[in-house]
């Protein structure tokens, strides 16, 4: 049932597509002498349309909650305007599609390379034959094991100096809403994309499973971040990530400080901090951020920026300051 709505979907967006590209973009590319490009162009339209329908879906089902069920209710919301045109970069696939153009000669250098030298992959669908190759089955099994590797990933961000000033980006945020999720600095977008592509490569994701994979993903990060009161109870808290418990992640002084700490690192299921002891369960609603924001004397009063030009030049600044040793998170 699950593989014939995929499907489904799949052909729907397909459909559109093409009908996009054939009436608008196909006599824009022509029109400008920009036909080198129509074929490439064509594969970013499925990522766009995707996105749109992603936005849609999660601004519909969340920002009702919001409003009916805050956790804090905000005098000003102008902090969330600099997240709202990070969401539709991100999940416009803009940050995607520029760094496929750019790379796209080095990505196919590579797979010569591993072509030439025989470099296995793993089929994780092809375990247990009849059991593993299963659509439903292996697309949990592909969600776990992504999830595993998101849950290092999001820990290195916070381990190392220098990838934490990137990531900082996102924990600057002092309003947790729905569009908090894509807040992040663009350059580490482009690393988590890279990492992210090629560990799905290795392990056998197919290119619609893909999709459905980050579309899917996508909309329980955004649940994360939500600004609304969603009673999960205990044993749901245990399965996947609620908004409290991601919430204990960004609060101040507890989601990092310096390199040394930091808690609750699931990116969509709360198992690996569990597993690896950086679980902590706090309901109380906590304040969040990073502690040299607070002004003095419990911080240092820093401003991480008020726009995303500001937020992703500042990043570089922290980086440099560190880099010199005047860095203290």
């Amino acid at each position: 049932m699950i593989h014939e709505i995929v499907s489904q979907l799949d052909n729907a967006v397909s459909t559109l597509q093409t009908l996009l590209y054939i009436d608008i973009v196909q006599p824009f590319f022509f029109r400008f002498d920009l036909m080198g490009y129509d074929e490439d162009t064509y594969d970013a339209l499925y990522w766009v349309i995707i996105g749109v329908l992603e936005i849609a879906v999660t601004y519909l089902a969340l920002r009702p909650l919001e409003a009916l069920r805050p956790l804090e209710v905000w005098a000003d919301r102008k902090a969330l305007r600099s997240d709202v045109f990070y969401t539709w970069i991100a999940k416009l696939g803009i940050i995607n599609i520029a760094f496929f153009l750019l790379l796209q000669s080095l990505f196919d250098h590579w797979q010569s390379l591993i072509s030439m030298h025989n470099v296995p992959n793993i089929d994780l669908d092809g375990l247990w034959p009849g059991v593993t190759d299963q659509p439903v089955v292996s697309f949990l099994i592909y969600f776990v094991v992504l999830d595993f590797a998101g849950y290092w990933y999001h820990r290195w961000q916070h381990r190392f100096g220098v990838w934490w000033e990137l990531h900082a980006v996102h924990h600057s945020q002092q309003q947790m809403s729905l569009w908090a999720d894509d807040r992040n600095h663009f350059l580490d977008d482009i690393i988590q994309a890279a990492f992210f592509a090629a560990l799905s490569l290795f392990i056998g994701v197919q290119p619609t499973q893909f999709v459905v994979l980050i579309a899917l993903g996508n909309f329980m990060q955004s649940v994360q971040h939500v600004n609304a009161r969603l009673p999960y109870g205990w044993l749901l808290e245990r399965i996947i990530v609620s908004p409290m418990f991601h919430r204990r992640h960004h609060a101040i002084g507890y989601g990092h400080e310096g390199t040394r700490y930091g808690c609750n690192f699931g990116v969509l299921f709360p198992w690996w901090d569990m597993m690896f002891g950086t679980a902590s369960w706090v309901e109380a609603l906590e304040p969040t951020g990073i502690r040299d924001q607070l002004p003095a004397p419990h911080g240092a009063g820093r401003s991480y920026g008020q726009g995303i030009w500001a937020q992703q030049g500042k990043a570089f600044v922290r980086i440099a300051q560190r880099l010199r040793g005047q860095s203290s998170y």
